[in-house]
């Protein structure tokens, strides 16, 4: 049933060329992922976040893939079509870490350089941040959108509420839908972007009845030392909006610009979901970056 819904909202991903692989990871499994753009263009690898696959990247993936060769991943662990094998489940954050680094290797995509960038979102903008502490050497540039945790901690009330949430075994619709529009102010405002919400709210508990509940991992917030030594080591981009309600977007700014006063940060009328309600905004910040 989910892969069916799924596969349905993957044909609304782009008529350009592009083609799909699984990517055998020793330790973990098949990762399932979409490359698309010039084979010729640097590469990109874009991380989506928790409970969303890479058909999240659906409103920004031609302009993205119009300039770079653009590698876009179903998380290991997490719904969409990748295969994550028993045993193999990431259950610290350095998993993650490790996970994506054997990817990297399966996949080869650096450049001539021995580098890549990767633009991640939320939870995927965790994980690119501690890959990026680990593996600086390997990366051109990073660009992290509404990272979760990562720069402060989520406030109480966000807590209670994915905790609330996450323990409905099967959820229904009033449920899914008051949390995941709590969560996306600006983007349930307009008609065109709250049917994305609304089939975010569909796929999720579609997802809850066909996937086993996964013993999550929670995202950390890097220290100040750690903030410093990545802004010295990858240029990094940092954006967020205004009405995201995983913390501050005013003080997340402050903090990096005491602590890692090199790393670029914007922020812009919106919430969490940036890709889907100001798409172009993101693309302007992240092809000026990456340029």
């Amino acid at each position: 049933e989910y892969l069916a819904f799924y596969d349905a909202r993957a044909r609304r991903w782009p008529c350009v060329p592009s083609e799909s692989k699984m990517v055998r990871t020793p330790t973990f499994g098949d990762t399932f992922v979409r490359v698309q753009g010039p084979p010729s263009g640097p590469p990109l690898l874009l991380l989506p976040g928790d409970s969303e696959s890479s058909l999240s990247w659906i409103p920004v993936i031609e302009a993205f893939a119009s300039r770079h060769r653009v590698y876009a991943v179903d998380h290991i662990y997490d719904i969409g079509r990748s295969i994550c094998r028993r045993g193999g489940e990431p259950r610290r954050p350095d998993d993650f870490v490790r996970w994506l680094d054997e990817l990297l290797d399966q996949l080869q995509l650096y450049d001539d350089d021995g580098r890549l960038s990767i633009v991640a979102h939320s939870y995927g903008g965790w994980m690119a941040a501690l890959y990026a502490l680990k593996f600086p050497e390997r990366l051109a540039k990073l660009v992290l959108i509404s990272p979760c945790a990562t720069v402060l901690h989520a406030p109480p009330g966000l807590l209670v509420r994915a905790v609330l949430y996450g323990t409905v075994p099967c959820c229904r619709r009033p449920i899914a839908r008051r949390y995941l529009y709590w969560y996306a102010p600006d983007s349930v405002r307009r008609d065109e972007t709250r049917v994305i919400i609304d089939e975010m709210v569909d796929e999720d508990i579609i997802a809850k009845r066909c996937y086993r509940r996964r013993r999550f991992v929670l995202p950390t917030v890097l220290s100040d030392e750690d903030w410093h030594r990545l802004s010295l080591a990858v240029p990094t981009l940092y954006l967020i909006g205004r009405n995201d309600v995983s913390y501050s977007a005013e003080r997340a700014v402050q903090r990096l610009s005491a602590v890692a006063p090199r790393v670029k940060t914007e922020i812009t009328d919106g919430d969490h979901h940036l890709t889907i309600v100001e798409p172009e905004w993101v693309i302007r910040q992240v092809l000026g970056f990456l340029a």
